[in-house]
């Protein structure tokens, strides 16, 4: 698949298709945000969500959550991380959402053939001796998508800092047909 800021890796060649030799992808996508802020107009939204409501995804490139969720632009916070984990940064951006920018919703998307499945925290380990230190953090990997995504409602539901815990819904998005699968609470 082909991007119009494709990697250099993925093309190999030293820059970015059409670049100048040493230009950066970063230094494309820096070029081509001079040419959207030149047709850019503020559109004078504010920073509180249109929907009230704030998404919990994984950072996985092949999902488009605008597209896929029919947002626009000001409809709801993204809050994106590796396997789309409930953590306790995550947390701090919900309550942040909800108590200073007046979200209510939370919807939580895992996705089919996550990287997330084939890690262990053994990857910590291996850091560990690679660097020198291992991370503070926990890696959070799974193996059954549906299972921690019951998890993560549950870390939202039982936060004590969340002021708006009944709408909280949990979804699998398959990344081959482009559906979300909706995942019921543990009972």
């Amino acid at each position: 698949m082909s991007t119009s800021a494709q990697s250099s890796a993925e093309t190999g060649s030293a820059a970015p298709s059409g670049a100048p030799s040493g230009e950066t992808v970063t230094d494309r996508l820096v070029d081509l945000n001079t040419r959207y802020a030149e047709a850019f107009t503020d559109p004078g939204m504010d920073a509180r969500p249109v929907l009230k409501v704030a998404v919990v995804a994984c950072m996985d490139a092949r999902l488009d959550l605008h597209r896929a969720l029919g947002l626009e632009l000001g409809d709801c916070h993204t809050i994106r991380n590796a396997g789309g984990v409930v953590t306790d940064d995550v947390l701090r951006s919900l309550t942040i959402s909800q108590r200073a920018l007046g979200t209510r919703s939370v919807i939580l998307i895992h996705h089919t053939n996550c990287g997330m499945e084939s890690l262990t925290e053994d990857f910590r380990q291996e850091l560990e001796l690679e660097v020198g230190q291992r991370p503070a953090w926990a890696v959070e990997a799974y193996s059954d998508a549906d299972q921690d995504v019951r998890q993560s409602m549950q870390r939202v539901r039982t936060s004590p800092f969340l002021l708006h815990t009944d709408d909280v819904r949990g979804f699998v998005f398959d990344v081959t047909t482009g559906k979300l699968r909706e995942i019921l609470p543990a009972s």
